[in-house]
């Protein structure tokens, strides 16, 4: 099965760039390439792609506003976005429209065919580092910081079964249903429901939510 792949960038040369680091997977074709946010939201329209790959700072509309846009509009359309470090607070708005993943633009190219590869699937990927930054970003804006808010995870893990927490700490490590499957020897159906009872028991809107709350409990190591 191809993935296949919007790219929007105003920077001409980071396209070209992540494009031909996808373009040496053969199991992903990058269909679309937008200049701006509004371009970006009417190329996922017309050629409605697996997955938009969204920069967040781009002219006309930013990648927030893209992002939110596509995931209305084109449903079927997972969004990944491409982060700095110095995004941190845009990356934690990203969160709450549904954004899929986050990925560095200075990372590891690997990790990016990964992480498309993951998203295609139906997982959730964010970034190690991103996860970190994040993480402090939310704890920052909260009264009590990070302790406290890695305190209000631990205490909402723990209506989890721990079954359910193995199963949220993959999510949390960015393996797809299939893939966490295969690891706790499942049938991907039963990975499905653990995952939907999961986000229910937790109120997450979505896997990445949930994978910040695995970050944020301790059940992320890596």
């Amino acid at each position: 099965m191809t993935i296949r792949v919007l790219l929007a960038d105003d920077e001409a040369m980071v396209r070209a760039g992540v494009r031909a680091i996808l373009g040496s997977d053969d199991a992903i074709d990058v269909v679309a390439e937008a200049a701006d946010g509004l371009e970006a939201v009417e190329a996922a329209q017309r050629h409605r792609p697996d997955v938009a790959v969204l920069d967040i700072r781009m002219p006309r509309m930013d990648g927030l506003a893209a992002g939110a846009e596509i995931r209305r509009t084109v449903p079927g359309t997972a969004v990944v976005m491409l982060t700095t470090f110095s995004e941190d607070a845009y990356i934690a708005k990203a969160l709450g429209d549904g954004a899929s993943g986050f990925l560095l633009k200075s990372g590891d190219p690997r990790e990016l065919i990964a992480g498309l590869k993951a998203v295609a699937d139906g997982a959730a990927y964010l970034s190690p580092k991103i996860a970190q930054r994040v993480i402090a970003e939310l704890g920052a804006g909260s009264g009590g910081g990070r302790m406290s808010r890695a305190a209000a995870a631990k205490e909402q893990v723990e209506v989890l079964s721990p079954r359910e927490r193995e199963v949220l700490a993959l999510v949390g490590a960015g393996l797809s249903n299939a893939e966490i499957a295969r690891r706790l020897f499942l049938v991907e159906g039963t990975v499905k429901a653990y995952v939907s009872a999961i986000l229910t028991r937790l109120a997450v809107k979505n896997r990445v939510q949930a994978a910040i709350v695995a970050y944020e409990a301790g059940l992320v190591t890596d």
